[in-house]
């Protein structure tokens, strides 16, 4: 339960992933008193990184989550069933974060067939990561159930882009977990076993006191964050802020991912001030970048 942040991957001036700066950002997160982080999810570009570059994120956040009794999920799998297993089978975390196979667009049964396949291949449980918009696939409620009874599966990470019936449904049925940041107050209020949320990168303690009370004053100005963290492709505007707060080396993205533009970053920043994040840092900074 409670908060799990998938980090972003920092980048130096030179364009190489900088372990030092991650490690440091994992601690600061984990100062704030998340439950968990999550390693080479979509918000660390995971695409976009060699296996080299996966392997030292792997051990980095890894490592961190061990010093500090953290819940430890590493963004796994993919649309081969086969090579998802294998990669499933050696993997040491304590979670694998799974998305539904994406572009094939296998039917209800395949999906389920894919996830009873790679549960008896994994060495971790597997958080099921249910994301038409990435995947084109939309999974029905029965689905989901169906999934959910599955030996191995221990929780959903839901971003069906809104709160829909279906979602309403769920909740009270399935362990899920919010994954639109910006409907993850909501999801919250409605009894979600708590939220995987880039947007904890900043107002980390704010977003762990929500999913503790689900304050709706908290609740609201941590949407209108989320909102503006996402006015452009997912990590751009975070790592935009990060790297004004001085907390990582570039804000520095892979193509086809462009670097946020300095409106969303002020956008952003003055949501941030608005949440009630305890940063002096960003308040100083908010009327140069405005």
């Amino acid at each position: 339960m409670g908060i799990h942040v998938p980090l972003i991957t920092p980048f130096d001036e030179a364009g190489r992933v900088d372990a030092g700066a991650l490690e440091r950002l994992a601690h600061e997160v984990a100062d704030g008193g998340v439950a968990g982080l999550v390693a080479l999810g979509t918000t660390a570009e995971a695409a976009m990184l060699d296996e080299a570059e996966k392997a030292v994120v792997r051990e980095t956040v890894g490592r961190v989550c061990r010093e500090r009794g953290l819940w430890y999920t590493v963004g796994a799998g993919g649309t081969d069933t086969r090579r998802a297993a294998a990669e499933l089978a050696g993997l040491d975390a304590d979670a694998a974060l799974v998305s539904v196979p994406s572009y094939v667009r296998p039917s209800q049964d395949g999906v389920v067939a894919h996830f009873e396949a790679l549960a008896r291949a994994s060495a971790v449980p597997l958080v099921v990561y249910n994301i038409p918009y990435r995947t084109g696939l939309a999974l029905t409620a029965e689905t989901v159930r169906r999934i959910a009874a599955i030996d191995g599966v221990v929780g959903f990470k839901h971003a069906v882009g809104g709160i829909d019936q279906d979602t309403v449904l769920l909740v009270g049925e399935v362990p899920l977990y919010a994954g639109d940041d910006v409907f993850a107050p909501a999801l919250l209020a409605l009894g979600a076993e708590g939220a995987i949320a880039a947007s904890a990168h900043l107002a980390t303690e704010r977003w762990v006191e929500l999913a503790r009370s689900n304050d709706p004053a908290t609740g609201q100005a941590l949407a209108r964050l989320a909102a503006a963290l996402f006015a452009e492709p997912n990590p751009t505007v975070i790592k935009a802020v990060l790297h004004v707060q001085g907390r990582i080396p570039s804000p520095d993205v892979r193509l086809p991912l462009l670097p946020a533009g300095r409106p969303s970053l002020g956008t952003a920043l003055r949501a941030l001030a608005a949440s009630g994040d305890t940063r002096d840092r960003t308040y100083a900074l908010i009327g140069e970048t405005g």
